[in-house]
């Protein structure tokens, strides 16, 4: 009877040794082979800004790189909740729904919601892709010609502001109540008018709809060529090769502006660290890619990679920096 015990005990120890085999060969399968079958991008914008461009981008490079199609998905709406929504937590954890998010549908968001139905906890961040300087654009024919006069205009008449942005908690939302907590305006005496995304706050700029379009320097330099509207100010520390007669924010006399434009990829809560991994390596070697790079000059953009480690860091940070300028100036609801 212990003999037939014993023989039972080695024949289930087997079985478990050979399972596990079976497991481990599994997960190193998934990362070699991965991908396996068509790759869904979700921009969670309207086509033609910047987070819309840079992913083409991504998808171009990596498509070639992997051999599999790479097709990019706009889902805009709700500041770039609904596209998060939807490749975060309806589409499965498993790497073939993928998210090019930025400020407004992470830090942004989680900021300015006093109860957001998502938060950083539900991103897997894999990769910063790239970034861009802050810009202040109007009519082209608009009246002001320097950001300080403009800026004096707004403190005169806070009320007859308005400006264009994709959400409440947007990029622009914050760029403008930033910018007016530095000049003692208060924020909420302004008027925001809800967008799709840069392409269309330029248009409404260039149309009259709005008075003041802040965006990413690249997305709106396409209206500013064709001139349909004008840049006041860049926000960085040097001016922009695109607009090199345009002075920067502290040239302006302004100081203390920090908000930046990035993009970058996302992934959800439970999708196989393999695969995170091999995203983080191929947008690595990527950035060193001459044809990716002429990609991201043609759309206005800077290359800035970060890993998955130092990109979670610094979204972390970020959201706390956002999360008392929306206390502050009223934006957090």
């Amino acid at each position: 009877m212990m003999k037939k015990v014993q023989w039972m005990l080695s024949v289930l120890l087997l079985s478990a040794m050979v399972l596990s085999g079976c497991s481990t060969g599994s997960k190193q399968e998934t990362a070699d082979d991965y991908p396996k079958r068509q790759i869904e991008l979700v921009v969670p914008f309207a086509a033609g800004g910047g987070v819309d461009l840079s992913a083409r981008a991504v998808a171009e490079y990596l498509s070639k790189e992997w051999g599999e199609s790479i097709v990019v998905t706009n889902k805009p709406g709700g500041g770039g909740l609904i596209g998060a929504q939807y490749a975060l937590k309806e589409a499965k954890p498993d790497g073939y729904t993928v998210l090019m998010n930025n400020n407004s549908s992470t830090t942004m968001y989680e900021a300015g919601n006093s109860n957001p139905s998502m938060t950083s906890k539900d991103h897997i961040l894999a990769a910063k892709v790239a970034e861009g300087a802050l810009v202040y654009a109007v009519k082209a024919d608009a009246q002001w010609n320097s950001f300080k006069e403009f800026t004096d205009w707004v403190k005169a008449n806070p009320e007859k502001l308005t400006w264009a942005s994709v959400g409440p908690a947007g990029f622009s939302s914050f760029g403008v109540a930033e910018w007016l907590k530095s000049t003692g305006v208060d924020y909420k005496k302004t008027s925001m008018v809800s967008s799709e995304g840069a392409s269309d706050s330029a248009a409404k700029v260039a149309g009259g709809h709005v008075i003041l379009a802040v965006h990413a320097a690249g997305e709106l330099a396409p209206l500013v060529e064709a001139g349909k509207i004008k840049v006041l100010a860049v926000q960085s520390e040097e001016r922009s090769p695109l607009f090199p007669d345009v002075p920067t924010v502290e040239e302006e006399g302004f100081e203390g502006l920090t908000v930046k434009w990035w993009t970058g990829l996302s992934f959800a809560v439970g999708t196989p660290d393999e695969i995170i991994e091999k995203w983080e390596q191929a947008v690595e070697k990527m950035q060193q890619d001459e044809q990716f790079l002429e990609q991201i000059e043609k759309i206005k953009l800077t290359p800035a990679y970060l890993n998955s480690e130092d990109f979670t860091k610094a979204v972390k940070a970020e959201t706390q920096h956002y999360t008392q300028l929306a206390e502050e100036t009223g934006i957090r609801k």
